[in-house]
């Protein structure tokens, strides 16, 4: 049986709310199994949505990574579309005054610095601010809920920004919907919550085993692959390594043009050989770093999906670049609208301050600082076992 999202069960439902006025949380990669935009087929089954809220990307999630989205209109149903990404990151007593309820459908990636968790954390508290009811219609994890893959770092309260505002590992294997119940319990937003839970989702599943087709869930992320790499390889935003931004391998590729692919490959070959290989490529990015240059890089192929640890990984590449480079590699900031001055991306992306120094290491150090950062696994699941859906 197809897996099925919290919306393809709400387009089925009758519930009560459905001719209030709805405010919507979303864009367009949150669809239903049909390929049917959450937002058309609510309104094609008498949903009464009068406005739709956007996180970065835009509604039709084209707008480059980090950059500000205005408000607009709808060309899709008409609706006006109030930015989560612009002027303000969180919805104002103005935009809620007109409305009875806040609905969330949103995909994710699993990866804590995927910043649409952190648009519904601010939809959170704006439901808890004003008591209008929130209800999220629930998604699948696509990078598998299995906690024994969950990996730190935990967030540390000096790294909060937009990327990562409270306390969680960075690989978190928990749905929207379960996250949002926890933080709303344990950080007592009290906000009138109601989650609508997939159906058929078993929480061990990948999304290739949901018999349904990868949605790209923003411009970098187009495939499965790149989800699954990308709470690893996000890292590379913080190095002058490309991610492969700009090229078809955008967040499973790293390369520049001074790199050596082949030593690159054959080191972690070495090292990873079990779950993941690395094969040289050549590439030039159309958009990013190296735009319109030739870079010399690695591509990964993960064997293994249930036994890959894309942290693990990420962190043992940009370590091996940085060893084997020590003239050319660097590391840089990464400016954003919610870090305008790109400092510390690389803190933020971990969780963890003054985050560049674990790299001066020798690599068996390294190797034990890593194992102490990234094993979090148990505790996680412990402290989310209330809140789990699945």
């Amino acid at each position: 049986m197809a897996t099925e999202s919290g919306i393809d069960v709400l387009v089925r439902a009758i519930p009560a709310w459905k001719h209030k006025r709805i405010g919507f949380v979303t864009n367009h990669a949150a669809q239903t199994k049909e390929g049917i935009p959450s937002r058309k087929a609510l309104l094609q089954k008498q949903f009464n949505i009068v406005k739709l809220f956007s996180p970065e990307h835009g509604l039709d999630v084209k707008g480059a990574d980090g950059v500000l989205i205005d408000n607009g209109k709808d060309a899709l149903t008409g609706l006006p579309i109030i930015s989560l990404y612009g002027a303000k990151l969180k919805p104002d007593a103005a935009d809620l005054e007109d409305i009875d309820l806040l609905l969330f459908d949103i995909p994710d990636v699993g990866a804590r610095f995927y910043t649409y968790l952190w648009t519904l954390s601010y939809v959170l508290e704006a439901a808890g601010d004003s008591q209008k009811p929130l209800i999220i219609a629930d998604r699948p994890n696509p990078v598998s809920g299995r906690f024994d893959l969950a990996e730190g770092p935990m967030l540390q309260t000096a790294c909060a920004s937009f990327i990562g505002r409270w306390a969680m590992p960075v690989r978190h294997s928990c749905t929207l919907g379960e996250l949002a119940q926890y933080f709303n319990k344990v950080l007592q937003l009290n906000a009138p919550l109601t989650i609508v839970p997939c159906k058929y989702y078993d929480r061990n599943s990948f999304q290739p085993d949901w018999e349904t087709a990868f949605v790209p869930t923003s411009p970098a992320i187009r495939c499965f692959e790149a989800a699954l790499c990308y709470t690893g390889t996000a890292f590379l935003e913080a190095t002058n390594i490309s991610e492969g931004r700009g090229t078809p391998y955008s967040f499973y590729a790293a390369g520049a043009p001074w790199m050596n692919a082949a030593l690159v490959a054959s080191t972690i070959n070495q090292l990873l050989f079990d779950n993941v290989s690395a094969a040289t490529t050549c590439f030039i990015p159309e958009t990013g770093k190296y735009m319109g240059q030739t870079c010399n890089g690695i591509v990964l192929k993960i064997h293994h999906q249930e036994k890959f640890r894309p942290v693990y990984t990420g962190l043992i590449l940009i370590k091996l670049i940085h060893d084997l480079h020590p003239n050319h590699f660097a590391w840089q900031g990464y400016v954003t609208h919610v870090n305008p001055t790109g400092v510390n991306h690389l803190d933020k992306l971990l969780g963890i301050p003054s985050s560049e120094n674990l790299f001066e290491s020798d690599m068996e150090s390294y190797l034990q600082h890593l194992h102490a950062l990234l094993n979090i696994s148990e505790s996680w699941q412990q402290t989310m076992s209330p809140h789990l859906l699945y």
